[in-house]
């Protein structure tokens, strides 16, 4: 008997994205195509009773996206999960971007550029999709990844298992929606609105047989692409494309095991916003008189490509799952030569490539009643290229301009990194009350940086009874720097020139390694009512954290010799009836003293001021509270809000000063309407920062701060999906 293969246009588009990953141009990591069970608002759930309706091949799949949930403990870690309905209830529903839903999790902080903050780090996210990690890309996944292909995502915090490491600030868990769930179908949307948007999307997935595939694509263009530099409503010269897409296909070869393909994909076009009324700094020859800076035209480009073969099944009594992958990362910045020039003194063509090879392989075993042993490996390769032109002046000793013809001089460089981890844990549950995960990990990284570290892992979760739980863990941390990060300059290329860096010393990046204590509680008050209240604290040796130190918008590497963190998270979540409603409060500071690399980035006051002073990092926020009101009116209609407010980011010399507070309600309404032969068709109107706030997330000034940052006014847009 011959099994049905995939329709045609749903083979297309998986293909099309698989081939345009792997092959087009530079593909990239890892991700296992078949999807998870969808998560609960406290942790993963069993399968939906849906699932018995299907035929025997989905039976077994089912049964596989268990055993991957099996591959993925979180004992005594922090979990906040977000399933198919809480985002569905967030203002931009299912196209809310991955860095807007992590912002309704406590602990989690806005900064530019559409970047989060987990717990006063800097970066140090750890993506996964179906439970294979993904490397970062340069320009950070949360504007990489394509909404729409998310069903539910997980973000895990605190004292993680040693299943988990090298990114260890919080582990972004995504759980793909799947033609296996949904059945045969698609759909097509357009989001319109505020600052020209424009954003037409259109997916499909089904499954025919042992075949499953989803696929989705979309195409965004608006005039507010990167924050403002003033606190107008309307940004000069910030037109942004974005193209996103993302495909899965997989197939059940047995009752034990499948294979899945995934790829996706980002090209995004940025405008550089303009800041007017700019004093010229440098005179140049040929130049117009009177340059005006919002007549600027710096460009920047972002392509990731990402691409992903996994197996999963079961051999025995050991589940197993094992990826290979590939993601490539790119990011070009083109100047303004005569403005950068006049008013920077320098313009740089910058270019920066990474290519990752990923292979992991994680295996989960039971032994008796009460053990569970898991162990695994990952490896990397990576490749990354450096090409950056500068033009600049030449100055005389006391940085006086000597010349108003420019030069020009290359600073290219090419590395090359290598990782090798190994875990082996045991989650033991002695009682039916208690859950205890112990294990090991080692991490060996070598290439620009030869580094290696043994870490233990503790984690116990205690039902105190059925309305109390505890838990507490502690993780020895080892966190390599991103290699898309790292900046391999040339000091002496820029002595004498007016891109002369402030001092000389320099030291080359090194890894950071930290001990991490966390404990908390939760009370399910009644069936509709959970509160929660964690707390955590960190000491770090060589503490990792990220500066944008030139024109582009790309971050770099360096080192505090101390950094300490500490903080403390509640949340509350309700549910009952038609009412749902969160609410988050965090509180957190996260110091660093002495500079242990990138010391050219400082100039000589900062560097002696942090040599003896414990200073506040320009990204961690003193108070940071989230939360959300929806309510069903009737089976059609619902509507909702939610907000964000912080006590504001530090800035100033040294980061002694701090930005005010802010406050951000966001407001929506969705309907159903129903249109006879035609269908359904769903409705959204959203009001981002419906109180028309303005409020800086920069001000130009701070440790690695680029240009001033304002959050986006006040905007309306209206949505329209029809599935089909």
């Amino acid at each position: 008997m011959t099994t049905p293969a995939p329709s045609r246009p749903a083979l297309a588009i998986a293909a099309a994205l698989a081939w345009s990953a792997v092959q087009a141009a530079q593909p990239s990591a890892v991700g296992n195509a078949g999807p998870a069970a969808a998560a609960a608002q406290t942790g993963d759930a069993g399968m939906p009773q849906s699932v018995k309706k299907l035929d025997a091949i989905n039976v077994i799949a089912a049964r596989l996206d268990q055993a991957r949930n099996q591959l993925s403990p979180s004992a005594g870690s922090s979990s906040y999960t977000f399933g198919p309905q809480a985002i569905s209830q967030l203002p931009q529903g299912a196209s809310t971007p991955v860095n807007q839903i992590l912002l309704q999790a406590p602990g989690v902080v806005q900064d530019s550029y559409g970047d989060v903050r987990v717990r006063g780090d800097h970066g140090n996210l750890q993506y996964r999709i179906n439970g294979v990690l993904i490397p970062e890309s340069i320009s950070g996944f949360g504007q990489t990844l394509d909404p729409r292909m998310i069903n539910s995502l997980r973000l895990l915090t605190g004292a993680l298992p040693a299943q988990y490491g090298l990114r260890t600030a919080g582990v972004v868990d995504v759980t793909t929606r799947s033609g296996e769930k949904l059945g045969n179908g698609g759909s097509v949307g357009l989001t319109t609105g505020s600052h020209a948007t424009l954003d037409p999307t259109l997916s499909d997935w089904g499954r025919a047989g042992r075949w499953s595939w989803f696929a989705s694509g979309s195409f965004s263009r608006n005039d507010l692409g990167i924050e403002n530099p003033t606190p107008t409503r309307h940004a000069i010269h910030d037109r942004t494309d974005q193209v996103h897409g993302f495909g899965t296909l997989s197939y059940v070869l047995d009752d034990e095991a499948r294979i899945s393909l995934m790829a996706g994909l980002a090209n995004n076009r940025f405008q550089v916003p303009d800041n007017p009324d700019q004093s010229p700094a440098f005179a140049l020859a040929g130049a117009p008189a009177g340059f005006n800076s919002a007549q600027l035209d710096e460009r920047q480009r972002e392509r990731t490509r990402f691409a992903v073969l996994s197996l999963q099944g079961k051999l025995g009594g050991t589940r197993y799952q094992v990826a290979l992958g590939q993601r490539y990362s790119q990011v070009n910045f083109q100047p303004d030569n005569v403005g950068d020039l006049i008013f920077n003194g320098v313009a740089s063509t910058v270019g920066r490539s990474n290519r990752a090879s990923t292979l992991q392989a994680d295996f989960t075993m039971p032994l008796g009643d009460t053990h569970t042993l898991r162990y695994g490996a990952y490896a990397s390769y990576e490749r990354a290229a450096q090409d950056n032109t500068s033009l600049v002046f030449p100055v005389d000793a006391n940085g006086a301009q000597t010349s108003d013809v420019p030069l020009s001089i290359a600073d290219n460089n090419r590395l090359q990194a290598r990782a090798l981890s190994t875990y082996l844990q045991d989650e033991w549950t002695p009682t039916e009350r208690l859950a205890v995960n112990y294990g090991l990990r080692y991490d060996q990284i070598g290439g620009y940086l030869d580094a290696s570290q043994l870490s233990p892992r503790l984690g116990a979760v205690y039902n105190l009874s059925d309305a109390w739980t505890l838990h507490a863990g502690y993780a020895r941390y080892f966190t390599p720097p991103a290699t898309e990060l790292i900046a391999a300059t040339d000091i002496a290329l820029f002595q004498g020139t007016s891109n002369a860096l402030p001092t000389p010393a320099n030291t080359s990046v090194r890894a950071a390694r930290s001990n991490y204590y966390d404990a908390g509680v939760q009370w399910q008050v009644s069936p509709a009512l959970t509160l929660g209240l964690d707390t955590y604290y960190a000491q770090s040796h060589n503490l990792l954290d990220e500066g944008q130190f030139g024109s582009a918008l790309i971050f770099s590497d360096f080192n505090y010799r101390y950094g300490r963190n500490h903080g403390i998270e509640f949340s509350a979540t309700y549910a009952t009836g038609p009412w749902s409603a969160y609410f988050n409060l965090s509180g957190n500071t996260a110091k660093g003293k002495q500079v242990a690399t990138g010391q050219y980035n400082f100039d000589a006051a900062e560097l002696a001021y942090i040599a003896s002073h414990w200073i506040d990092l320009d990204h961690a926020q003193r108070l940071s509270s989230s939360g959300g009101l929806s309510l069903r009116l009737d089976e059609r209609t619902r509507i909702g809000a939610d907000y964000l407010y912080g006590t504001g980011l530090h800035a100033g010399f040294a980061n002694t000063l701090n930005l005010p507070a802010y406050f951000q309600l966001n407001l929506n309404v969705s309907h159903r309407f129903g249109f006879g032969a035609l269908g359904a068709v769903k409705t959204r109107f959203t009001v981002l920062n419906a109180l028309d706030r303005s409020y800086a997330l920069r001000d130009g000034t701070g440790i690695g701060v680029g240009a001033p940052q304002y959050a986006p006014r006040r905007g309306y847009y209206l949505s329209v999906e029809k599935d089909f």
